[in-house]
């Protein structure tokens, strides 16, 4: 079993920054891509970024240029640097990672970005 925590999300005016944290623990051994996903009322869930164990990196077309995705091997964390926020990212957002071809979610983040 893996489990998740997150962190780092709340409430920032729209042109502001928030980061958010995921740290893994558990049977962390052999993850492979760690990234995070997000859905807003209404919306279905969506990819926001996603990095590999080997540091490559894909980016939903809405946040490429504003949010960063990077990784911390030593600590088995990852990361989420969101600037340029708009009123469109507010969101929750879920941390996930895949291991054996099993996904695993942290508890949600809310993101609110007031314009």
């Amino acid at each position: 079993q893996v489990q998740l925590v997150e962190s780092g999300g709340g409430l920032v005016q729209a042109g502001g920054s928030l980061r958010l944290s995921c740290a893994a623990s558990g049977d962390i051994f052999s993850l492979s891509v760690m990234g995070w996903y997000r859905q807003a009322p209404g919306n279905q869930r969506e990819l926001v970024a996603r990095i590999s164990s080997s540091n490559n990196t894909k980016y939903a077309d809405s946040v490429k240029g504003r949010f960063t995705i990077s990784r911390d091997n030593a600590k088995n964390t990852v990361y989420l640097q969101m600037n340029s926020l708009k009123a469109e990212d507010t969101a929750v957002y879920y941390c996930y990672t895949v291991k054996i071809g099993a996904t695993y979610w942290g508890q949600g983040s809310q993101v609110t970005v007031s314009s």
